[in-house]
């Protein structure tokens, strides 16, 4: 758990170090056009969400450890090719290794974790885990910042070597799990997952935690900007969401420990869509338009640590111990298509007025707060 702590802290600090400042390299330092930028961040983004199965059932049929190492591996290559990279053909292959890499690594270490973890606490496990990601997603900006004083290369070259000694790391360190043989075809599996009506409406619901989130990149820097009228206030959002994350994850997870889990997540569900009424409130009333903004911030923040680490530690209560990755790679892979989904109609009909996104994300708050709720009978989290 320990190095896989370590793990997770070093590839967000890796990849916040490299990706927040691609585009800008791109078209700045290499003068490609915003459509071919477009093209190479699609690319990098549909390798890692469309390949989540694929990561979750190599972590099954041959163990988690490798396809680890193997993720991390990648992303080395990829990253490297950012480096030395500057024509398109060398900028895709880049883009595809690094989104295979997370596609390869981010289920895997899910499950690893849900597998060696005792149930009882499980969901703190997950917690510590959000707080060193999020402790790498504050620091990965601050360093390719100070690096791009230098060059972005230098910033790429830096990541990639992170990535090189993490893989270093868990191929000393990291504990091989005993892969258990498999009675039935990956296809049969899969067609199991699927059929697997609890665990599909579960995962129907839970999306609406990752279609909020990504709000923290799209509705919430528009608020920002509109309520104080400084760019720069963008940067407040993140660092209020982490620090706030920081101190309250494991502190919040401990307190709900005997709370019904389908509740806690309901619940975050909930406060993460209430929370953007504040700024849809605020075009009535915009002298209040700051601190709606930071109520919905706030209800983010608090919501996702209310939910998140539940959700973790149910995904793997739906299926045998031995295809617990490929239900993380199901779960990721619906989630991540209905988070994009969602994504799109909310910057549609922000065209129409910001208020209207805040009142769709509010709505998917409380609609998937609602399908968590719906009563299961044959469901193993029914009573959990």
């Amino acid at each position: 758990m320990r190095v896989l702590l370590v793990n997770q802290f070093g590839v967000n600090t890796g990849f916040y170090l490299l990706i927040p400042y691609l585009a800008t390299h791109m078209t700045e330092d290499l003068e490609l056009s915003a459509a071919l930028v477009g093209v190479v961040l699609g690319v990098r983004n549909l390798s890692q969400q469309g390949l989540f199965l694929l990561g979750g059932t190599a972590a099954d049929r041959l163990g988690v450890r490798g396809v680890i190492i193997t993720g991390c591996a990648v992303r080395t290559f990829g990253f490297g090719l950012f480096a030395i990279g500057d024509s398109p053909a060398v900028l895709l292959a880049a883009a595809v290794l690094s989104g295979v890499a997370g596609a390869l690594f981010n289920p895997a270490v899910r499950a690893y974790i849900a597998v060696e973890t005792p149930a009882p606490r499980r969901a703190e496990a997950f917690a510590l885990f959000t707080v060193y990601a999020q402790t790498g997603a504050l620091v990965g900006p601050v360093l390719g910042s100070a690096l791009l004083l230098v060059d972005f290369r230098l910033s790429a070259t830096v990541a990639a070597g992170i990535f090189a000694l993490l893989t270093v790391i868990q191929t000393l360190v990291l504990p091989a799990r005993a892969v258990p043989a498999a009675p039935t075809s990956v296809l049969a599996d899969i067609k199991a997952c699927l059929a697997n009506r609890p665990f599909m409406a579960f995962t129907v619901a839970a999306a609406g935690l990752f279609t909020l989130q990504n709000q923290l990149y799209l509705v919430l820097p528009f608020e920002a900007n509109r309520a104080t009228g400084w760019a720069g206030s963008v940067a407040g959002v993140f660092v209020l969401s982490t620090v706030v994350t920081l101190v309250g994850q494991v502190r919040i997870t401990r307190a709900l420990g005997d709370v019904s889990r389908k509740r806690a997540i309901a619940v975050g569900l909930l406060v993460m869509g209430l929370g953007f009424l504040a700024p849809a409130a605020s075009y009535l009333w915009p002298a209040l338009s700051v601190p709606a903004v930071v109520v919905a911030v706030l209800g983010l923040a608090v919501g996702t640590m209310i939910a998140q680490p539940f959700v973790y530690e149910l995904v793997p209560a739906f299926g045998a111990e031995r295809v617990t990755g490929t239900y993380f790679g199901v779960f990721y892979l619906v989630s991540g298509a209905a988070a994009a989904v969602t994504t799109v109609v909310v910057g549609w009909v922000s065209d129409a007025g910001g208020w209207w996104a805040c009142l769709v994300c509010a709505a998917v708050g409380l609609v998937c707060a609602a399908g968590m709720r719906i009563p299961e009978r044959t469901a193993t989290w029914a009573t959990s």
